[in-house]
């Protein structure tokens, strides 16, 4: 099983397969409008920028699970990343990544990335190589534009 087995909604409610990433470097990040790491969404757009013509997407999965810190409908959650960064980055339906609930997508990338054990909080990123595999796993406190994310990056590409 790889991660382009699975399928999304995306934040539009259109369904999706996510083996239409198939031979892309891909970073999700389970993404909040409230939070102290908020502004990371800059810094997600920029690396989407820099990486896009080399085969690199980002996905944002916005979550509530972590201090109620994504309250807003899909629609709310658009036009907030859209005025405030200029995401134009791919955008999901709002899941959860904790619990009985949480969503097949996290419950693989948990299973299967490098460090186990629960997402922590909100922007937490994994990296999935062309092949949908799950090759690294950063903390929310690791910034996009960080020197250690970038490598990991590149080297997929």
């Amino acid at each position: 099983m790889s991660f382009h087995d699975f399928h999304s909604q995306t934040i539009q409610g259109k369904d999706i397969s996510l083996s239409d990433y198939k031979g892309k470097v891909v970073l999700v990040v389970n993404v909040a409008s409230k939070c102290g790491y908020t502004p990371q969404y800059g810094g997600l757009e920029q690396l989407r920028k820099d990486y896009k013509d080399k085969g690199f997407a980002i996905i944002g999965f916005p979550c509530n699970d972590f201090g109620a810190q994504e309250p807003g409908t899909e629609a709310q959650i658009a036009e907030f990343c859209q005025l405030n960064f200029g995401v134009s980055f791919d955008m999901m339906k709002k899941i959860k990544v904790l619990g009985k609930d949480k969503d097949p997508i996290y419950q693989f990338l948990i299973e299967n990335a490098p460090e186990k054990g629960d997402v922590k909080w909100n922007f937490e990123k994994f990296l999935i190589d062309k092949d949908g595999k799950v090759r690294a796993r950063f903390p929310s406190a690791v910034k996009p534009e960080s020197e250690e994310l970038k490598k990991a990056v590149e080297g997929l590409l």
